[in-house]
């Protein structure tokens, strides 16, 4: 009786002992692995900052429409890593933290198992030993639920988070008035007194003959009113010859 007892206290201890190995093995490699991703995350959040900046100062240069566009995408990229910042520290809390304790609860439920496997009461060993598998499998499934739950939800609020800033940012880019920017552009290159690139268009455009009427037009306003009144001298002058001429022939 008491070597089955020995024998299944025994099994048990190895059971128990095989348990806490794989949960300490796999765990780890958890813990470095999300501890990893948390750090990607942050060396994002810190390359967007940059983006920001840049973004800002070369927005700083632009036209109107243009600069208000890019400052607005600036400020709802901002905006996202302010969110990205709270999911990195909420992943380091909920599910870096609680996969690093684990090492902890190793190391105690190993130093446990050992201490129970020393008592010399055999029959008590095995009750105790089979109320600690029990109470390790039950935490380790609850802590893997919870841990896996947290991360999900992290990750949803912020892909949430984002989607409304980036939508928001979208529209934000969608609205620049390209036409009304680009005739800013346009303005900015000629200065005030200059004739406007369209004025020049429709200057080279005009026929020979309308080159040469406009040219004569345009010479002065006295020009034009010394030939009117030239027009009508000669009109008069004929109008004088016919009447000397009806006077001659009733004569």
């Amino acid at each position: 009786m008491l070597r089955r007892s020995l024998e299944n206290r025994d099994a048990q201890t190895r059971q128990l002992q095989d348990a806490v190995t794989n949960v300490e093995k796999h765990f780890g490699e958890l813990c470095q692995i999300f501890a990893a991703y948390v750090r990607k995350t942050a060396r994002l959040r810190d390359k967007a900052d940059l983006l920001v900046n840049e973004i800002n100062v070369y927005a700083s240069t632009e036209t109107p429409k243009l600069k208000q566009g890019l400052k607005t995408f600036a400020d709802e990229f901002a905006k996202l890593q302010d969110y990205r910042q709270a999911e990195v520290e909420r992943l380091e809390a909920k599910v870096v933290e609680p996969l690093k304790a684990y090492g902890t609860i190793v190391k105690m439920k190993r130093a446990e198992t050992e201490l129970q496997r020393a008592t010399m009461d055999a029959a008590r060993t095995t009750r105790h030993l089979e109320e600690t598998i029990d109470s390790f499998e039950k935490q380790k499934i609850k802590d893997i639920k919870t841990i896996f739950s947290e991360f999900i939800t992290i990750e949803m609020l912020f892909h949430g988070k984002a989607l409304e800033v980036y939508t928001a940012a979208y529209q934000n880019i969608q609205k620049i008035d390209e036409e009304e920017d680009l005739e800013v552009f346009r303005n900015s290159l000629y200065p005030p007194d200059y004739p406007s690139r369209l004025d020049i268009v429709r200057a080279n455009s005009k026929s020979p003959l309308q080159r040469s009427l406009s040219a004569k037009c345009v010479s002065g306003t006295g020009q034009v009113s010394t030939c009117r009144l030239r027009k009508d001298q000669q009109i008069e002058d004929d109008e004088e010859d016919e009447d000397l001429d009806v006077t001659e022939e009733e004569n």
